[in-house]
């Protein structure tokens, strides 16, 4: 199946979740095949309770800062909160992250089980988590009016939003407003909003224009989410997405390119690469636009190109589809002593590094505690200097783990929505190609990406009628009829 992304959008309470017990029933038949832990050993959740009431505090105390945090509805592993001011020209960012090495200790059970698990799990029932939630949901997280342990990224920037300097240290924070994204562009829109709001949308909009002069690219992939309505029943639908979101992510993609120069600076670290896609597929995603009748002008780079597709289009949806092999081959380089000889993520059109979501990724804790003793000029903790080899297997397979997941879970989803719909005729758009006689078909309602046989050319709308809709095995087939 193409790439796809299920957002939940909320964390339902387990009495309440289940359409049907043979769904709830698939949730956790796909957390088995997938070898997701049930819960967490006892020694573990023994030193959760300790270190939540005893880590390892800094000295630093910027609590007068009004950090806020931005986040899906009902989050409560809070890995980040952002402050934003003007600075003479430019700007002054304060991104603060969970410090979760406050309350791992190098060795420790917690230390150990992390490095099992790789990351947090989401399903639409339940996430999970990485760490116990007495530490991810509770002493760690950047929660609303509550004092916390967290790395301060201080960046500046010019009046383009480009980088002019970096420093990085753990303080004290405290969290005076939390928002999630419709509620940031909603008030952005109405005018009159937070300065930090205004600035946010600010420094966002000058770093997409940044990322679109080096060539950056992301791919508008449709996204899938699953919600709960007041009967307990899962819906899908495809969720807009909306500006908030973008200037956000592009304060973590900001943080993350500062960590890789540091690192790279110091040489060490790990990073977050991917390789630039080679000629046979950049030809290939350009023969598929000219026969789908797209204009892609040839002085025109991918990721510019991209930006211009409208994912109501369905000849512009097969294209993002098709898109996808150009996202190839993402992964960590670990580096001590000597630089990679290829250091860039080509989506990112810049060096990267996960930092910026420690409650719920491993990787990002060992790249935080390198960089503030990079920044601090301090030796970098051995314990996370000798991790940094291991780590690219560990996250290969939590990521891997997580993909199976969201797609099986999804997938019953999708059948539960359908079971009683078989032999129905539905909207569709054709935008990918198997083998003849295969395609995939995207739904028009409800939101399904699904299997279908028949011919049909690619970016078409179609007719598909229902032919199987199994919630035990996660199955969901179409015929198209026309």
């Amino acid at each position: 199946m193409p790439m796809r992304r299920i957002q939940v959008e909320k964390p339902v309470a387990e009495e309440a979740v289940a359409q049907s017990a043979e769904l709830q029933a698939r949730f956790d038949a796909v957390r088995a095949e997938n070898g997701v832990p049930t819960a967490f050993p006892p020694e573990v959740e023994a030193e959760a309770e300790q270190v939540a009431q005893s880590p390892d505090l800094p000295s630093r105390d910027e609590t007068a800062i009004a950090f806020l945090t931005i986040d899906p509805p009902g989050s409560m592993d809070l890995d980040q909160a952002l402050h934003i001011e003007r600075d003479g020209q430019g700007y002054r960012v304060r991104y603060a992250i969970a410090d979760v090495p406050a309350f791992v200790r190098a060795g420790g059970a917690i230390d150990a089980e992390t490095r099992r698990r790789g990351q947090t799990i989401y399903a639409p029932d339940h996430r999970t988590p990485l760490h116990p939630p007495v530490v991810s949901e509770g002493a760690a997280s950047l929660l609303p009016d509550q004092v916390r342990p967290a790395f301060v990224w201080d960046l500046r920037l010019a009046s383009d939003g480009s980088t002019t300097s970096t420093e990085l240290y753990r303080a004290m924070v405290r969290s005076t407003d939390r928002f999630d994204y419709d509620q940031v562009q909603n008030a952005v829109d109405a005018g009159g909003a937070d300065e930090r709001l205004e600035l946010l949308e600010e420094v966002g909009t000058r770093r997409i224009e940044l990322e679109r002069r080096r060539g950056g690219a992301s791919l508008p992939m449709p996204e899938q989410e699953v919600t709960e309505d007041e009967n307990g029943h899962y819906r899908l639908h495809f969720r807009p997405p909306v500006a908030a979101e973008d200037w956000n992510a592009q304060i973590s993609l900001m943080t993350g390119m500062a960590a890789a120069d540091l690192m790279l600076g110091a040489k060490v670290g790990i990073l977050r690469t991917m390789p630039a896609p080679d000629a046979d597929a950049v030809s290939r995603f350009r023969r598929a636009s000219r026969a789908l009748g797209v204009e892609w002008r040839k002085d025109v780079p991918y990721g510019e190109f991209l930006r211009t597709l409208d994912r109501t289009d369905p000849k512009h949806l097969a294209l993002i589809h098709e898109a996808t092999s150009l996202f190839r081959g993402a992964g960590y380089t670990p580096f001590d002593g000597t630089v990679p000889d290829d250091p860039q993520h080509a989506a990112v059109a810049a060096s990267y590094a996960h930092v910026t979501a420690p409650l719920r990724r491993l990787v990002d804790r060992f790249g935080l505690a390198i960089c503030e003793a990079i920044s601090a000029g301090t030796e970098v903790p051995q314990w996370a200097r000798e991790a940094l080899p291991s780590l690219p297997e560990v996250m290969a397979a939590s990521d891997k783990v997580a993909s199976a997941v969201e797609r099986g879970c999804a997938d019953a989803v999708e059948a539960a929505a359908l079971e009683d719909r078989v032999g129905e005729v539905f909207d569709a758009m054709v935008v990918d190609q198997r083998e003849k006689g295969r395609a995939v078909v995207q739904l028009d309602e409800p939101a399904v990406l699904a299997n279908a046989t028949g011919d049909h050319d690619l970016g078409t709308r179609v007719k598909v009628k229902l032919t199987e809709a199994s919630i035990s095995t996660s199955t969901v087939r179409f015929e198209i009829v026309d």
